[in-house]
């Protein structure tokens, strides 16, 4: 990684994109700490490539793959608590008959 101060990236600035467009990133620095980084547009592509809900979910499925094929796992179980009671439905359904 090549390392350039903000004020010799001013005064650079050209040739250091062409050394990140090559592929070599240019850490710049203000009083030798770290402040920003020049990239190539590819590089910068796949940092931020997101991936589908549907990639996400074959991920999430090939990585628990073993518990899914557990013919003993019923899946999360949910507190009775949290299922929705009688009055629920009756302030449901007082919203709804007000509209």
């Amino acid at each position: 990684m090549c390392r350039a101060t903000i004020y010799d990236a001013r005064n650079n600035f050209s040739s250091l994109v062409k050394t990140a467009e090559e592929g070599e990133p240019v850490e710049l620095t203000r009083h030798d700490k770290p402040v920003a980084v020049i990239i190539s547009w590819e590089q910068y592509e796949k940092k931020i490539k997101k991936k589908t809900f549907i990639e996400r979910m074959e991920e999430i499925r090939k990585e628990y793959a073993d518990v899914l094929a557990d013919p003993s796992y019923e899946g999360l179980v949910i507190p009775k608590d949290e299922y929705p009671d009688e009055a629920y439905y009756k302030k449901i359904d007082s919203i709804w008959s007000e509209v």
